[in-house]
């Protein structure tokens, strides 16, 4: 599988590391006395979603440019549709709305 880094073009899978779905996270607090915030802690990390299909992912390019990734990939044939900097105008407006 290759990926196009918007810095170094394509490259082989190898050279990165995925770091799990992009998704807004719950914060994690000091006081899980809270069942609430304890319940929608556990439930974003064991038991979130593991869909078929377009998936967005945060992958670091740890043997290249050292940036943060968000890939769009299909988890049925592993395509990858979209590359782009995790920290572009574009992510940042998807994971506030």
């Amino acid at each position: 599988m290759l990926i196009n880094c918007p810095f170094c073009g394509l490259r082989d899978l190898g050279e990165f590391s995925v770091n799990g779905e992009a998704v807004a996270r719950p914060v994690a607090h000091d006081d899980f006395d809270d069942a609430d915030l304890r319940a929608s802690f556990v439930d974003a990390v064991y038991f979130r979603d593991n869909p078929a299909g377009l998936h967005r992912e945060y992958w670091f390019h740890a043997a290249g440019c050292q940036s943060w990734l968000l890939v769009e990939r299909d988890t049925r044939t592993h395509d990858i549709s979209k590359v782009e900097l995790a920290r572009s105008q574009e992510h940042d407006k998807e994971m506030t709305s």
